[in-house]
């Protein structure tokens, strides 16, 4: 899968780096002081090195888990999220990760244990609060998880937090981990949703859409809570209809009482994300119409984002209490 590891001079001899390394035996080995200098230069071309990425092991320093941005949240007293990777294995034209960073290498940071202690710092220094812990905002939570053990060395963590939860947000199939783990009732599995017309042209490598609704149906019926991510919401032609009738599909398709939450957005970026992302892709019909500009976000005009959202809105309370409802506008 990767041909050229980068190697950052801190995590040379950390045991994960050299049970990662032997992942992939053939491929170059690349040493660096700081993984800056690989991932961080301008004029690095994107959309080529999206190509071939290469994989960076690294060390993530200072604060490893920082409050999420406003109305991001589900229902807990505190939200939180973290990175242990940056870029996705999938190319989602819709991502603003591909208007996020200068470079499409994947960095992975090996440090897993600084990250548990600072969760578990942050969880038992308010013990009274429930706090909820994000994984999957700059990468897919489980693409790499059969490379980089992400669950095992995870899920342990928040069985003995009990005021505290994880979401694994994510696209992949790659659920053998937790299927061969009992499940935890304070761990979420949150799939990201899109019917068929727009999974099979703009969510490029990810997996086709039934194997994700199969896996969802999988770890459901195994006894994980899992959540439906809606998000965000694509507009094309007849698209209120389809999105009516997939979400109908969706919930026939998994036990009700498994489902922990549903969010729903409508497509939109930051101004200057927004930028880069037209510019890597300025062929794609996604960017090209219906957007504007409105308070430093590129989203669709009103009435066309109120129909959408207001009817997908509509459909999902049809099956779904309100309570594990969470809009994202």
């Amino acid at each position: 899968m990767f041909d050229r590891i980068y190697i950052e001079a801190a995590v040379r001899e950390h045991p994960r780096t050299l049970t990662l390394i032997e992942h992939y035996p053939k491929a170059e080995r690349i040493h660096c002081e700081r993984y800056g200098e690989i991932f961080n230069p301008n004029r690095q071309n994107f959309r080529i090195q999206k190509q071939n990425p290469a994989l960076i092991l690294a060390e993530k320093p200072g604060t490893r888990v920082l409050p999420t941005p406003p109305g991001y949240g589900l229902g807990a007293d505190r939200h939180y999220y973290f990175s242990h990777m940056l870029n996705c294995l999938y190319d989602c034209r819709y991502c603003f990760l591909q208007g996020m960073y200068q470079s499409a290498n994947y960095i992975l940071f090996v440090n897993f244990e600084d990250f548990q202690a600072d969760i578990r710092a942050t969880a038992e220094n308010q013990p009274d609060q429930q706090h909820f812990f994000f994984s999957g905002y700059d990468c897919d939570s489980l693409a790499m998880d059969g490379v980089t053990g992400f669950a095992d060395s995870f899920l342990p963590v928040f069985e003995n937090l009990p005021n505290a939860w994880l979401e694994l947000r994510t696209k992949s199939v790659n659920i053998k981990p937790l299927l061969s783990r009992t499940p935890h009732p304070n761990v979420v599995a949150a799939f990201s949703l899109n019917p068929e017309p727009i999974a099979k042209s703009v969510e490029h490598r990810a997996p086709p859409l039934p194997a994700r609704i199969n896996a969802l149906r999988k770890l459901a019926e195994a006894g994980w809570k899992v959540g439906l991510r809606f998000d965000p919401l694509i507009h094309f032609e007849n698209c209120v209809k389809i999105y009516q009738d997939f979400i109908d599909h969706v919930f026939d398709s998994i036990p009700e009482e498994a489902i922990h939450s549903i969010t729903l957005g409508s497509f939109r970026s930051p101004k200057n994300v927004f930028k880069k992302m037209e510019s890597l892709h300025p062929e794609e019909p996604l960017f090209m119409g219906n957007l504007e500009l409105q308070n430093g976000m590129v989203s669709y005009n009103k009435p066309i984002e109120t129909e959408l959202f207001e009817s997908a809105k509509e459909r999902i309370l049809s099956h779904a209490s309100e309570d594990c409802f969470f809009p994202c506008q």
